[in-house]
């Protein structure tokens, strides 16, 4: 991925209210981390985190004008492979409960709700929303790589 942390902190910008968008700093203090990476490109991407069996979806980042055309489908495919090769054996992130499209996808994905974090996520005005603690376990199946978008 060729996507510096100005370009990911944008993006994220243009996706996130709730949470607050992470900033440039807080994208290379993260990418300075051999145990974390970084997919995709100007219009979408996935930031994961591998530490020993597990992997975590620290966010996915998809343009709005990128949406509903099968991106954050494929990033997460994309995200699935690579946690694979890294040695993790499951896979999970948050998601704010109030984000049906997300969930939607992470379930077609394969992924179940496993906790709640109430309170986890806080938008700029103070107020909190649950995040659905999601995971699924990560096998052969995951490493046959994602559908082609084009």
């Amino acid at each position: 991925m060729t996507l510096g942390a100005q370009a990911m902190a944008t993006l994220h910008a243009a996706c996130f209210t709730t949470p607050r968008p992470w900033s440039a700093a807080e994208f290379q203090g993260l990418c300075d981390s051999p145990l974390v990476f970084a997919l995709g490109s100007a219009q979408g991407f996935v930031l994961g985190r591998c530490i020993a069996d597990e992997a975590e979806v620290l966010t996915l980042a998809v343009d709005p004008m990128a949406r509903r055309k099968g991106l954050g489908r494929h990033l997460m495919q994309e995200f699935l492979v690579e946690a694979t090769k890294r040695g993790a054996t499951t896979a999970f992130l948050e998601v704010a409960r109030n984000n049906p499209a997300a969930i939607g996808l992470y379930s077609h994905l394969g992924f179940v709700q496993t906790g709640l974090r109430k309170g986890y996520f806080q938008d700029p005005d103070g107020r909190r929303t649950d995040a659905l603690v999601l995971a699924r376990s990560l096998d052969a199946t995951a490493i046959t790589g994602p559908t082609p978008l084009f």
